[in-house]
């Protein structure tokens, strides 16, 4: 296939992403069904989510306040009138064999969010991507396919309607993307300020954000866009760069044979690392769009809109610029600290209760991360909570105990949250610090091992660390390390 450098220097990528989110409200966008994942098949269900003769759906109040405050967030221009639309296709999991939708009046249109991708040496790059438009509307059911015969696949197909009704956003952004990088990253800051509002949770394995790609390649220099090309089917965002980047490689190609690329919508198959075609793109017309008799227009009050606007939090964005200008943190550290709310929260209540800002960084991304990875939990789930945090760094900063004593000690802050300063005293690890104690204790080291004092008297000093050892395992790791290693290079070079 055509090399990464033809793609910079002959052609250009246009990407853009139609982004459905499924919103946390506990019932469905027209009914008082649960939303709740993981229930029985077509348990979840009522004569409204299922299209049955002489019903009336109702819009969720829920819907409209996450759906408006999504829009705020991603500063787009929130319609003071819209409306729902019917939109006319037909498939076995959507009941009515028409969705109820938003089509020439959305809630929201012209915003923008920005990404910030981190190159391996720490660097930021900016860059604003365009959101066309914001709009509402409900999700269909779900397919399930099954028994095998063979070369012909299933069987069967079975529907389960509990995820028809359930409310969702689209947000669709401007072509302004132009690689698998930029949308995959795209994707995640969408998860990310989602997450940040509590509208939703953007979890892509349950299917509460579903990317799809539209992409098309060009010659540089050529202004009319080339043929667009749809992507479904993944899962993860590492699964849109890499979906991206194939799909890139296999336009080049077709222009470079004089190949027809057509408009179709493509899978991406994980197991392959391909893209394959499923169907020719359907446009606008064919779904015939007509108003929803059902349902009134949307009027969204200046005095809602202002409540809710007043209720935002600061946003990913907004923090990471804050991390970098008011506390000097590198571009890497705010990235990772702002990639989940609660993370952000427990380091800032940490350091609001005294610690230092560069220790609770180190604390928050290092060991603790590192045990929450492990043990498959959330940092609102541990025991130690921010202000004991603080409590233990300022026990090293003060010289109580030693990072060593610290970390050794962590796993059980971890599980059980006890006062650092307690669990110290308890297990009596004050760290030693007194001068006259410490050269007491070096003294006896050095006694103990005469012939490695003369070893290192001859010039064999990494023999030092040695020493430093001794004297760590003969204190149980009390031993201040800075004053241990003054104090001992003071005795054998004496």
């Amino acid at each position: 296939m055509t090399s990464a450098a033809s793609v910079k220097t002959e052609y250009e990528v246009i990407i853009g992403l139609e982004t459905h989110c499924q919103l946390s409200t506990e019932t469905k966008i027209f009914s008082s069904s649960s939303t709740a994942f993981g229930a029985d098949p077509n348990t979840n269900i009522d004569p409204i989510c299922l299209g049955l003769p002489g019903v009336l759906p109702v819009l969720n109040q829920k819907v409209l306040e996450y759906a408006v405050k999504a829009g705020l967030a991603l500063n787009c221009k929130i319609a003071p009138y819209s409306k729902f639309d019917r939109k006319q296709y037909f498939y076995p999991d959507l009941p009515k064999n028409y969705q109820i939708s938003q089509y020439d009046l959305p809630i929201a249109e012209n915003g923008w969010l920005e990404i910030e991708i981190v190159d391996e040496d720490g660097n930021a790059t900016r860059k604003k991507i365009g959101i066309t438009r914001l709009h509402m509307e409900e999700d269909a059911g779900k397919l399930v396919h099954a028994g095998s015969s063979g070369l012909s696949g299933s069987t069967h197909s079975m529907v389960d309607y509990n995820r028809a009704g359930i409310a969702l956003i689209e947000i669709v952004s401007e072509p302004d993307i132009r690689s698998g990088i930029e949308a995959a990253e795209y994707a995640q800051e969408l998860r990310r300020i989602v997450r940040y509002l509590g509208v939703s949770d953007g979890n892509m394995q349950e299917g509460s954000l579903r990317c799809d790609v539209n992409i098309s390649v060009r010659p540089v220099g050529q202004k009319e866009f080339g043929t667009k090309v749809e992507i479904k089917n993944m899962n993860s965002f590492s699964a849109i760069q890499r979906a991206i980047d194939y799909e890139i490689e296999r336009q080049i190609e077709a222009l470079e044979t004089g190949e027809k690329i057509s408009q179709e919508t493509r899978l991406w198959e994980e197991g392959s690392q391909r893209t394959i075609s499923m169907r020719s793109k359907e446009g606008s017309s064919d779904y015939r769009y007509f108003p929803e008799p059902d349902l009134p227009p949307i009027e969204v009050s200046p005095e809602q809109l202002e409540g809710w606007k007043a209720q935002l939090p600061e946003l990913p964005a907004q923090k990471r610029h804050r991390y970098e200008t008011e506390l000097g943190l590198s571009p890497y550290d705010t990235r990772v600290l702002t990639d989940d709310c609660s993370i952000s929260e427990y380091f800032e209540t940490a350091v609001q209760a005294g610690a230092d800002t560069k220790q609770a960084v180190n604390w928050v991304m290092g060991d603790i991360t590192a045990y929450l990875k492990n043990e498959k939990l959330t940092i609102s789930e541990i025991a130690l909570k921010p202000d004991g945090l603080a409590e233990l760094i300022g026990l090293i900063d003060a010289g109580t105990i030693s990072g060593k004593i610290a970390k050794d000690i962590l796993p059980e802050l971890l599980v059980k949250g006890d006062s650092p300063k307690k669990l110290v005293e308890k297990k009596g690890l004050i760290q030693i610090s007194d001068t006259g104690e410490l050269e007491s204790i070096i003294d006896e080291v050095l006694a103990d091992h005469p012939s490695e004092v003369e070893k290192y008297k001859g010039g064999k000093t990494k023999l030092k660390g040695f020493f430093v050892g001794q004297i760590m395992k003969k204190t149980q790791g009390r031993a201040d390390p800075k004053l241990t290693n003054q104090l001992l290079e003071k005795r054998l070079n004496a």
